[in-house]
């Protein structure tokens, strides 16, 4: 079969306005726990999407680890490709594909980072060889060979031994306060359901059904 012939109903259940929460936040945690109940796997993995100085776009998939009213945190190198756009534009968008249940999560809004005390407290909740490999991966740099990132590790295994590991310098992490949020849910004949939350200027959520 073609490529261009590849596609499927999408017949797991409709979207109404009855059906949604308060706010994004809400309404997230919701399809969130339900994910994580289907045994969906990696429920917490996003797509997060930056642009460069040159307005090139770029794309990878981090992991989110924590959120609230206030956003949607994840951590990272500070001198990666992502942070490095972030510092240039910190208009990024968060996408959570749940292909399984026919549903996506699209977050837009602002990344601002978090302080050294929250990224200290992260930071030694990780697994130890995570701790490790922070210090050992220069993150988005050439290196010459996965031998080399090798030894970077094992050279910084020993440096610290069995000590406590400090939060790196060039390490931490980012909120993204979303400004806009919408739920996708897969419906048959491409009638599908979409619901946006948009911030108003007075800090409150309106919603909107959106044509699929």
């Amino acid at each position: 079969m073609e490529i261009d012939q590849w596609r499927r109903e999408y017949l797991r259940g409709g979207l109404s306005r009855e059906d949604l929460k308060g706010t994004p936040v809400e309404q997230f945690s919701q399809w969130l726990s339900e994910a994580v109940e289907s045994g969906l796997s990696d429920p917490s993995a996003m797509s997060l999407a930056t642009v460069d100085a040159n307005g090139q776009p770029s794309q990878r998939i981090v992991l989110l680890k924590g959120f609230d009213e206030q956003g949607f945190v994840f951590y990272t190198n500070l001198h990666s490709h992502k942070a490095r756009d972030i510092a240039g534009n910190a208009q990024v968008c968060l996408l959570f594909p749940w292909q399984s249940l026919e549903r996506q999560v699209i977050v837009y809004g602002r990344a601002g980072a978090l302080s050294r005390e929250e990224a200290l407290a992260y930071f030694h909740k990780r697994p130890r060889d995570s701790q490790l490999a922070a210090w050992a991966s220069q993150q988005s740099q050439v290196i010459d060979s996965r031998e080399q990132l090798d030894r970077q590790f094992e050279d910084v295994k020993a440096r610290f031994g069995d000590g406590e590991i400090p939060l790196p310098d060039f390490w931490g992490g980012y909120r993204v306060v979303p400004q806009e949020v919408e739920f996708w849910q897969g419906g048959s004949r491409r009638l599908h359901d979409r619901f946006i939350y948009r911030r108003g200027g007075d800090g409150q959520w309106v919603t909107s059904r959106l044509s699929p």
